[in-house]
């Protein structure tokens, strides 16, 4: 019976697969009016430019960035349906930034740059 049961999820699961994306009704009936906000491409920092996890807190200690969740809330208004995943304080450009990792509703990876010293959005 689990042998049976197993067989009927995975032919399930790849019939899923063959016929596209899976949507909910609300995400098949959005316009483009919704409440997302649209930010520039940027590159993605490589993750040799990212700082440790002391030299995060240290630079969060002495104010010189704004704390990981300020990031995130601020990483919320483009990708208000994920799930952050990650968070990094990187060197960006001339400053830094934290890359923040996020995961779809479809299953997609997301990136988001969020200035580390102002807190707003500068790429998805």
């Amino acid at each position: 019976m689990r042998i049976l049961l197993a067989l009927l999820f995975i032919g399930l699961t790849v019939a899923a697969f063959a016929t596209g994306p899976i949507r909910t009704l609300a995400e098949g009936t959005m316009t483009s009016g919704t409440a997302e906000v649209s930010a520039p491409m940027h590159p993605v920092p490589p993750s040799e430019s990212c700082l440790s996890p002391a030299d995060l807190r240290e630079a969060v200690a002495d104010k010189r960035v704004i704390e990981p969740v300020a990031a995130i809330r601020a990483a919320r208004t483009v990708i208000s349906r994920a799930e952050i995943q990650r968070a990094r304080l990187c060197r960006y450009e001339d400053g830094l930034a934290y890359l923040l990792t996020a995961l779809r509703r479809d299953g997609q990876f997301v990136h988001v740059l969020v200035d580390a010293t102002t807190g707003r959005v500068i790429g998805k």
